[in-house]
């Protein structure tokens, strides 16, 4: 089912389409060096066989899998060789470029510069990540989306036609709904499953039941090392931060049935707790502590619970990040200002000396003092400024007020 030219590849029209960049370079006959983005099984190997063969240039292709800096030498020798006259440099596709470790990677330069080959690289990680900044300059990255449902269809209707295997036999698709679910957008896997559900059968009548009961399993998209990871957590995270529970116990659900490690999950949740929630509800950090230590204990299957009950306590929390505001205010201060000397009277005086240079003279403790509190110097000397800003929430309401009380005028820019 793999298609020869452009018209009949399904998907990517932002791509290949008839104001498409790739196309538009293909029918001028001038290609130069990209990547390839996307998710598994949108046709970006198809899609670089497709350049080679409709410019007639001598095609290589490496897996980063199995292939060394040696190996990228021999093709870009062999490519020089290849070399006519006139010709389009040789096109050399990598596959999973992430995987190519540096060294790998900068055997690539001086070729991609001096156009001895023209690199296609192609990706399921974020190549800004995963790609050399040298070699990422010499090329354009190009992002291949998930396969849509006319897409998907179109492919199911061609297979159902035009594999010879496939047409010899009596297929009707009655349903399609498992089908489009379960490839999750991915090509080969929706030709895998229709294989799979018309393995042994000439004559076949497909259901969403049949397609479920043949897979018995969702084989969801998610790769705990890779970009959907990254994407679904900041989804889960931005839910909670929004006061959107649903959704947020929707991402959740997608990692817990992802396979995703339950001490990650409990370790953002701490995070979001500090960060997100904070100073609006100290409580949700007490909560989510207690989570991450019941999933440790129980494990899986019933982690999932205290995990959604965290969830849902600091999706639904007010919200404030002034502690988060604070620290990094704070430490810009720090990096601008240097290592400024501790007051005098805040210096610990160990020695007899110290204590002769007035090291913790006038020092005030403040449990002395009514309300255990007093008015002394606690910043460097020449310094005031005010760190911590309480937001608008109840809880620092109060804490706010405190500080009037006790400090004035002098806790106010």
């Amino acid at each position: 089912m793999r298609p020869a030219s452009l018209d009949g590849y399904v998907g990517q029209k932002h791509l290949v389409g008839p104001e498409g960049v790739l196309r538009q370079m293909i029918e001028a006959r001038r290609i130069s060096s990209f990547i390839l983005w996307g998710p598994p099984g949108v046709g970006k190997t198809t899609l670089a066989q497709i350049i080679a063969h409709t410019l007639e240039t001598p095609f290589y292709t490496l897996s980063a899998v199995t292939s060394g800096v040696k190996d990228v030498r021999d093709v870009i020798d062999r490519a020089k060789s290849n070399r006519f006259f006139n010709q389009a440099s040789p096109i050399l596709f990598i596959d999973e470029i992430h995987r190519f470790s540096k060294s790998q990677q900068d055997s690539l330069l001086g070729a991609v510069e001096q156009g001895v080959v023209t690199l296609i690289g192609a990706t399921t990680e974020n190549p800004s990540f995963e790609v050399i900044r040298p070699l990422l300059s010499r090329c354009a990255v190009y992002v291949l989306k998930p396969l849509g449902k006319e897409d998907l269809m179109n492919l199911v209707e061609r297979a159902l036609k035009e594999d010879p295997v496939l047409a010899a036999k009596k297929i009707e698709l009655k349903e399609t709904d498992a089908l489009l679910r379960y490839s999750g957008g991915d090509a080969r896997k929706l030709l895998n499953i229709i294989e799979l559900v018309t393995d042994n059968a000439d004559e076949l009548v497909i259901t969403d039941e049949l397609v479920a009961s043949r897979l018995q399993q969702n084989p969801l998209a998610y790769d705990k090392g890779g970009e959907m990871h990254y994407d679904i957590i900041s989804a889960f995270i931005k839910s909670i931060r929004g006061s959107d529970p649903d959704a947020a116990l929707y991402w959740l659900a997608r990692m817990i049935e992802g396979g995703e490690d339950p001490a990650f999950i409990a370790r953002r949740l701490v995070i979001s707790a500090s960060e997100d929630i904070g100073l609006a509800n100290p409580n949700a950090m007490l909560l989510a502590n207690a989570a991450f230590d019941a999933v440790m204990k129980i494990g899986w299957p019933e982690g999932r619970i205290p995990l959604a009950e965290a969830t849902v306590y600091l999706a639904t929390s007010p919200k404030s990040n002034s502690a988060y505001l604070g620290i990094n205010d704070a430490l810009q201060f720090v990096r601008q200002t240097g290592n400024q000397p501790v007051p005098l009277n805040l210096r610990n005086a160990p020695t007899e000396l110290m204590e002769e240079l007035g090291y913790g003279k006038e020092y005030k403790y403040a449990h002395d003092f009514e309300g255990h509190f007093v008015k002394q110097q606690y910043l460097p000397d020449g310094i005031h400024r005010q760190f911590w800003k309480a937001q608008d929430n109840p809880s620092e309401a109060k804490l706010k007020e405190r500080m009037q009380r006790l400090w004035g005028d002098e806790k106010e820019e």
